[in-house]
């Protein structure tokens, strides 16, 4: 059936439609009370429209509908269609992330983690958890209380000893078949789905009864442990019945925008209290044309198809359908949900508040200032679904040509920051040949084992210049220290003629790239260090090529022991200063006999140059 055709066998009922362009690709949804006169008028000429509608005219080839019984389905649907096809010509809702939620790992020996990706990967989710923080918090409860693994090894029993975190009483060991068994790790997995799920009162009695069992086998330390958990579990659900009395249930939205660029500001008031923030940015919008309506109508219904809805919305301006999207958000939370858009008195007043701080996130954006490093930092930690807090992060590289002066580059930054004084420089020195994963696997293991030895801080994450095989050596070395619980990422190096930083490889999930959006001033932060590590590694690589010419140059002139050739390098710093400098100039550091053969040697190699 042509265009022509569907345009004149539209019904009237409301739907959802589809246009596309002549590949075949979704370039714009809609929604609609009558679908036949909404996408008719489309192409009607004398319509007016804006530019951007004209141009999304001129590209229509065919179009699909789906009719629906009433506004409401509508809405959903669009927003649902939206979100999966994401068609040029819509308003797109950009750095869409959910609030941090806990996934327990579908594995035999699981682990729970941060994450605001929901995934159809067979594991549990839990959340959200607002303000972010407390999502951080629960994490480190669980990990300290119920001691659940942190890293991304292969568990299957037969490690000869276990890492750190067991020493620390921060995990159950499952890696050594002696300290923990299968059932054992499976228990305190269960035991965590319960706490998730708000069963406190299930799992108090649970751990009351393993401890008077305990107790009365005379087990008195295993009796102890499940008292103190006990009582957390308790109190922990003394912390949730609080939080669950929330009377004052608000989102605030404010935005800032100049052209095509805005940037879009999210406060969550829980109890009467900014509780949390979100942040989302847009560089390509219709500059001329923007319309605030069809921008909240859009962005609103997008946001709640898939978040937590509160019972109070208060928006900048009043804006399309709002009551189509009250109704559909009703149904959702099974409560009178409320959007109000404010002229006058505090509820204006926040929104003004709201909107001062989009403008600050407009800046930090848009015009690269200073972005808050506490902030970058949990960003990073919830994209690679960190156990810990990265205050300590370290980096590694490689450099050689051919295996000749074969060297490691080391960086550390604190809280976001570079800590220069701590840079390191290895010489790498069990390795013949250009084999960087052997060069890598020494640089990590030398590294860390000095760092163990002098009892000095170790990172909670660290960075590796290069793919699956650097990561994977570099995993070896750590395992061999028992240090596997440091989570350890690959820096891909990207494209050629490509500036960026493509995607980042965690080691033991290579298959699940995390890709970066350039701009983000987390980005910034991954490519600040893999800069600094590259920069480091090649600096250090030619002062040691330099040297060596300088020293087999040298070499071939008589009279020049080491001695005087490190005389001559430390006050002349390069061959090419010394082949300049003059007899009298040579003389304080050689003697005139030796200044003088030294001179003549280059102005020899210089005649020779010239011929």
């Amino acid at each position: 059936m042509t265009l022509e055709e569907k345009l004149k066998n539209l019904p009237t009922s409301p739907g959802v439609y589809l246009h596309k362009n002549s590949d075949g690709k979704i370039i714009y949804v809609g929604k609609a009370k009558n679908l036949k006169n909404r996408v008719r008028s489309y192409f009607q000429s004398n319509r007016g429209h804006d530019r951007k509608t004209r141009e999304l005219v001129k590209r229509i080839a065919d179009l699909e509908f789906i009719v629906v019984d009433n506004e409401v389905e509508a809405l959903v649907l669009e927003s649902n269609l939206i979100k999966k096809h994401k068609p040029k010509f819509n308003v797109l809702l950009k750095d869409d992330k959910q609030y941090p939620h806990l996934k327990m790992t579908n594995e035999p020996l699981p682990k729970v983690v941060i994450t605001r990706k929901i995934l159809r990967d067979g594991a549990s989710y839990y959340g959200p958890f607002l303000p972010a923080s407390l999502a951080r918090r629960t994490l480190d409860l669980i990990n300290r209380t119920f001691q659940m693994r942190t890293c991304d090894i292969e568990i299957n029993g037969k490690l000869p000893r276990p890492c750190l975190e067991y020493h620390l009483k921060r995990c159950l060991a499952p890696c050594v078949k002696e300290l923990c068994k299968p059932d054992e790790y499976s228990q305190a997995a269960s035991d965590v789905k319960l706490l998730l799920e708000g069963k406190n009162k299930e799992l108090a009695n649970k751990l009351q009864l393993r401890m008077w069992h305990f107790a009365e086998n005379q087990n008195y330390e295993l009796a102890a442990k499940y008292r103190d958990l006990h009582k957390t579990v308790l109190a922990l659900g003394e912390q949730q019945k609080m939080a669950l009395t929330a009377e004052r249930d608000v989102d605030i939205f404010g935005f800032y925008r100049e052209a095509q660029r805005l940037a879009l500001q999210l406060f969550t008031m829980r109890e009467g209290k900014i509780v949390g923030r979100r942040e989302f940015f847009w560089e390509d919008l219709d500059g001329e044309n923007f319309d605030v309506s069809e921008f909240l109508g859009e962005v609103l219904a997008q946001y709640y198809s898939t978040d937590y809805v509160p019972l109070e919305i208060h928006v900048p301006a009043d804006f399309a359908d709002r009551d189509v999207l009250e109704k559909a958000l009703t149904e959702r939370r099974g409560r009178r949900v409320r959007i109000f858009d404010p002229k006058r008195g505090q509820k204006a007043e926040m929104i003004a508040l709201v909107e001062t701080n989009a403008k600050i996130a407009f800046e930090q954006r848009f015009r690269v200032l200073k972005p808050d490093s506490q902030k970058v930092l949990e960003e990073l930690q919830e994209i690679l679904e960190l156990p810990h807090f990265p205050e300590r992060i370290e980096s590694f590289d490689i450099s050689n040509i051919q295996g000749s002066e074969n060297v490691a580059g080391i960086v550390v930054f604190e809280n976001g920051k570079p800590n220069r004084s701590e840079y390191r420089r290895l010489i790498i020195k069990t390795v013949e040949g250009a084999n960087d994963f052997a060069s890598m696997n020494e640089a990590v293991f030398r590294r860390y084992k000095r760092l163990l030895n002098e009892e000095k801080p170790l990172p909670q994450l660290i960075f590796i210049d290069g793919g699956k095989g650097q990561i994977s050596a570099a995993a070896a070395a750590m395992q061999s220290l028992d240090l596997e619980m440091i989570p350890i990422v690959g820096l891909v190096k990207p494209p050629k003629h490509h500036n960026q930083i493509s995607h980042l490889l965690r080691f033991g999930n290579e298959e699940n790239p995390v890709y970066f959006e350039a701009g983000l001033p987390v980005f910034r932060l991954v490519q600040q260090i893999r800069d600094d590590t590259h920069k480091t590694a090649i600096e250090y690589h030619r002062k040691r090529r330099e040297m060596r010419d300088f020293t087999s140059e040298l070499t071939a002139i008589p009279g020049v022991a080491e001695k005087r050739k490190m005389k001559l390098l430390r006050n002349f710093g390069s061959i090419e200063r010394i082949a300049k400098a003059s007899i009298e100039e040579l003389s304080p550091f050689l003697g005139a006999k030796t200044a003088k053969m030294v001179y003549e040697h280059f102005q020899k190699q210089k005649k020779l140059a010239d011929k």
